[in-house]
């Protein structure tokens, strides 16, 4: 069975992908990063952190992939906005993006393995196209990790149905404490594996992360995959957002989402 993007590209969805940047999604690979470099962003999204590594990398070229027409035509919006001129975007697919063996110095993905059904064979894939001194670098979130305060009933069935829900789309939702094993699994010599998290805590980032979860959980993608998959009805959405609203607007409120990141060679 092919996966689904559990969360699709609803507005609340692209919200917090549009705020990812490489300083606060990808800083574990920024010191690996050289001008000249050519790097491949696999599940580029809206592009924010695409730029920022093109950036980095001026004037070696960037090239940033995604399955979706519509954000692809997005970052090529940004970087046009920008003026960032090293980077293009395309659509293609994670395991066969279409370019030959060693293209590229470094391949970048953030928060796409937990989406994909077969991710040590996206990492092969990904492994084949980097120089042989090259490296890929993967960034994914645990959310069994995750640690939501105070506790809430919503919340603990946000934790729940979501965790459900993403392996019925044939996903990983807890892929971070994995991604060490697939690169190992994917053939990498050397795999350099760490962690790092976000937290939610102030009242901006609250009211931030909490009103995006609320919004996702009764328009999202989100919302239409629970309810077709038999994992809840109206009533356990309305519970769900009832949760992050309560969370959202206590001034005690703090949230944890752990990530793993693995730097790969070889």
């Amino acid at each position: 069975m092919p996966e689904r993007y559990t969360l699709g590209h609803h507005e609340s969805v692209l919200r917090s992908h549009r705020w990812r940047t490489a300083a606060n999604s990808a800083a574990y690979l920024i010191p690996h990063l050289r001008p000249g470099m050519s790097v491949l962003d696999v599940g580029s999204g809206p592009g924010t952190i695409t730029v920022d590594i093109a950036r980095l990398v001026y004037p070696g070229k960037v090239i940033g992939i995604d399955a979706s027409e519509d954000v692809v035509a997005e970052g090529t919006r940004l970087a046009n906005a920008q003026g960032v001129d090293n980077v293009e975007f395309r659509v293609a697919d994670a395991y066969e993006p279409g370019f030959a063996d060693g293209s590229f110095d470094v391949v970048h993905a953030h928060q796409v393995l937990q989406h994909l059904g077969r991710p040590i064979e996206a990492l092969a894939a990904w492994r084949g196209l980097v120089s042989p001194d090259g490296l890929v670098a993967s960034r994914d979130c645990d959310y069994a990790g995750a640690i939501v305060a105070p506790t809430r009933p919503g919340l603990e069935l946000w934790s729940i149905t979501y965790q459900q829900l993403a392996r019925e789309n044939h996903g990983t939702p807890d892929a971070g404490r994995h991604l060490k094993a697939w690169a190992r699994q994917a053939g990498f010599a050397t795999v350099d594996a760490g962690a790092s998290v976000w937290c939610f805590e102030d009242d901006t980032d609250r009211h931030w992360w909490g009103g995006l979860w609320a919004d996702r959980t009764v328009e999202s993608e989100f919302a239409t995959g629970v309810v077709q998959r038999g994992l809840g009805d109206t009533a356990t959405l309305a519970a769900i957002r009832e949760g992050w609203l309560a969370w959202r607007d206590d001034p005690d409120g703090w949230m944890i989402l752990p990530h793993g990141e693995i730097i790969a060679r070889g």
